[in-house]
């Protein structure tokens, strides 16, 4: 979607409950995002017990990796800007990731499997504690 507020990722949600047989469970994987965590959308997971929440650790996931390749993009490629179409927005985001793959860099992981593991469990911690 065009916007990643909490309304967007509702609709995306409501799309999936109706897609989705209903005898069969869904788990869903999320970063840690503000949108994922509002009261509506934690309402709307509380009324469906079919559904499995999990949040990947903060700072730990893949999908960090992938955000801070898109916040290098808009760093470096669209921030400064001016695009009158959006032909000419793809063009600079093809670009870019055409210069970057020419000559490319590994991210690299900077936490522990010891500061993963703690971030795990305070999640439980939290959860176990919320949930009591």
């Amino acid at each position: 979607m065009a916007r990643h507020r909490a309304s967007e990722f509702r609709k995306f949600l409501d799309q999936i409950e109706r897609n989705v047989p209903a005898n069969l469970d869904v788990h869903i994987i999320m970063d840690n995002y503000a949108t994922h965590k509002t009261k509506p959308i934690r309402n709307w997971f509380a009324k469906r017990p079919r559904w499995h929440v999990h949040f990947t650790p903060t700072s730990a996931s893949w999908i960090n990796q992938v955000e801070r390749f898109f916040a290098l993009l808009t760093e470096r490629a669209l921030k400064r800007g001016v695009f009158r179409s959006v032909a000419e927005l793809e063009k600079a985001i093809k670009a870019y990731i055409e210069a970057t793959n020419a000559d490319p860099k590994p991210f690299r992981w900077t936490k522990t499997a010891d500061d993963i593991l703690a971030s795990i469990q305070r999640f439980c911690l939290r959860t176990l504690a919320a949930n009591a």
